[in-house]
């Protein structure tokens, strides 16, 4: 296997298959930090191919100071706050989301799992229920507090990550955790 140092220094020199085998290493990684930031399964594939190619086109000004993972993520990150202020008013439906009709709804069948069927309805609407509550606050709160607990980042990470100071990511992710809060205490 091919060190990534190697793979970065052969894809800024115009290498395609360098970049493609970039792509293999770090595809599941970025789509789930996509996932966790779009929480719609065709929102975070279009984010994580939007973070691709922003890489491809970018790959030359990438100075290897920071981890290339890293380097994607804040690329996510920025992505994704814009595409949020642009789309400030947009509404947005899910299809996973069950299928009203009439008095009654029709949903997806659940895989088997080690839980109860209890235990994974019961799993289910709650990270739905965070998911549309993390939906319903700003997007700079929802990101630190997707890095913070979601990504497990550490203070210092998603700094550098969203380009912000330390005092700003804390106050970020208290102010998250509140609006979080206000959003789930009348459900």
């Amino acid at each position: 296997m091919v060190p990534v140092n190697d793979l970065i220094k052969a894809a800024q020199g115009g290498s395609r298959e360098a970049f493609e085998e970039l792509v293999q290493l770090y595809q599941d990684r970025v789509f789930t930090h996509c996932s966790h930031l779009a929480n719609h399964n065709f929102d975070a594939q279009d984010l994580a191919q939007d973070v691709f190619v922003q890489a491809f086109r970018n790959i030359r000004s990438f100075r290897q100071e920071a981890d290339f993972g890293t380097w994607l993520h804040r690329i996510a990150i920025n992505l994704w706050i814009n595409y949020c202020r642009k789309n400030k008013k947009a509404i947005v439906l899910s299809l996973d989301e069950p299928l009203l009709m009439g008095d009654s709804e029709l949903s997806r069948e659940l895989a088997a799992t080690q839980d109860s069927p209890l235990q994974v309805l019961e799993r289910a609407e709650l990270e739905d229920l965070l998911k549309r509550a993390l939906d319903r606050i700003h997007p700079d709160y929802k990101t630190a507090l997707v890095l913070r607990e979601m990504e497990g980042y550490s203070y210092e990470e998603i700094a550098s990550l969203v380009g912000c100071s330390l005092g700003t990511v804390k106050s970020r992710l208290n102010r998250g955790r509140k609006a979080l809060l206000k959003e789930l205490k009348p459900r």
